[in-house]
């Protein structure tokens, strides 16, 4: 089970975009990798396919390494770990390490 999934908000820590928040897009879990929604975006250079698909420059965002992205609790609204717990009914969910609260 991951720490961080898809449409969670996120808080990068690390690189040239620190301090900016979004919600996470897709996560490559294989690769550590994810992709957050206005953050490193990069620039695509795309041919002209026909007449009907124009070529030119896309934006698009870029992965971003999952060790370098914080989880905004939405219970407390800070920057928190994540931890696991197990319920009576034998559910694993995540909770805030912060205030205890599931995320």
């Amino acid at each position: 089970m991951l720490k961080i999934k898809k449409n969670d908000k996120v808080e990068i820590i690390k690189g040239k975009d620190r301090g900016k928040t979004g919600k996470v897009l897709r996560i490559e879990s294989v690769k550590d990798r994810l992709y957050v929604e206005g953050v490193n975006v990069m620039e695509k250079h795309v041919r002209q396919k026909d007449q009907s698909k124009p070529g030119g420059i896309i934006k698009k965002e870029g992965p971003i390494k999952i060790s370098n992205v914080r989880l905004i609790c939405p219970g407390c609204g800070k920057l928190a770990g994540v931890g696991f717990e197990v319920r009576d009914s034998g559910i694993k969910v995540r909770i805030c390490k912060k205030c205890k609260q599931q995320v």
